[in-house]
């Protein structure tokens, strides 16, 4: 009996972790991208990047709302993260949970690569994913 009452807990704790990162599905007409800097732009550091959003709102990290996320800024990312995950907050991936349409980062001198990319309330990435273009830049 105890074999068995284990095994339904588990399973119910496993289906709930799974619907609690279940991906939300993104406005069909969604964009994001990035107003400035251009794509090719050459900047000085700090760097302002204003951020671009139509066909879906803005809502904070942990604000559960149709049609909403917030922005994450991907900077210099080797790789796309994995979908249906929960984007890390490192040097490569910035989070402005509290719903900020722009931002100013600091970057070294060289080219670097700027991605935004839209996630819902717990930080994954929308179904299919919201993302901007990747754009390039050079700090002098």
């Amino acid at each position: 009996m105890r074999t068995i009452t284990k095994s339904v807990l588990t399973g119910c704790i496993l289906c709930l972790a799974a619907a609690a990162l279940a991906r939300t599905p993104a406005p069909p007409d969604a964009q994001v991208y990035i107003i400035e800097p251009a794509d090719g732009a050459q900047v000085s550091s700090p760097v302002t990047v204003k951020f671009g959003l139509s066909g879906m709102g803005v809502a904070p990290a942990g604000v559960e709302r149709a049609n909403t996320g917030h922005h994450h800024l991907l900077i210099d990312l080797p790789d796309q993260p994995p979908p249906g995950q929960p984007l890390p907050a490192d040097d490569h991936h910035k989070h402005f949970g509290g719903g900020q349409t722009q931002t100013v980062i600091e970057l070294s001198p060289g080219q670097h690569t700027l991605q935004l990319l839209m996630a819902d309330h717990n930080h994954v990435p929308h179904d299919p994913p919201v993302m901007s273009k990747q754009i390039t830049i050079t700090v002098r």
